[in-house]
């Protein structure tokens, strides 16, 4: 790619993606349920998909701090959400897992946000859906592995 279409390319992400995060994001915290965040949601939602895992590696996969994660799994655990399970063989190792009610959350989420994100997928034909989802799915991998 020229560098004059790079930067034509780059103009435009910047200002679909403005509007896109904005959007959704305002969209988004209406439907979280009470006394959650975005960010306690989607620690929610990686545990409930990945099963377990430690502070640390959440820190690293939503790329913040320990001590902010910290403070996202307190509030998630004084709220039931998420219990600290210790590791059998390391007892320095303590593992977050999802409660019963904080699966329960999740899926409530998942279903409002289906109902929220499928009014807008519905002006997409199967084609530029699949297409959509593997440019962004290829953006992630991208950006995960550099």
């Amino acid at each position: 790619m020229d560098r004059e279409r790079l930067q034509q390319t780059i103009d435009r992400y910047i200002a679909a993606s403005f509007t896109v995060n904005r959007r959704l994001s305002a969209m988004i915290r209406d439907v979280l349920p009470d006394g959650i965040t975005a960010e306690q949601s989607a620690t929610l939602r990686y545990l409930r998909e990945n099963g377990r895992s430690t502070s640390s590696e959440l820190a690293d996969i939503f790329c913040v701090g320990k001590s902010s994660i910290t403070a996202i799994i307190t509030r998630l655990f004084d709220k039931h959400l998420i219990e600290r399970v210790p590791d059998e063989k390391d007892r320095r190792v303590t593992y977050l897992v999802l409660t019963p009610e904080g699966e329960q959350m999740t899926r409530l989420f998942d279903s409002k946000l289906e109902e929220l994100l499928g009014q807008y997928l519905i002006h997409f034909d199967n084609k530029e859906a699949k297409a959509f989802i593997e440019t962004y799915e290829k953006l992630a991998a991208v950006l995960v592995h550099t």
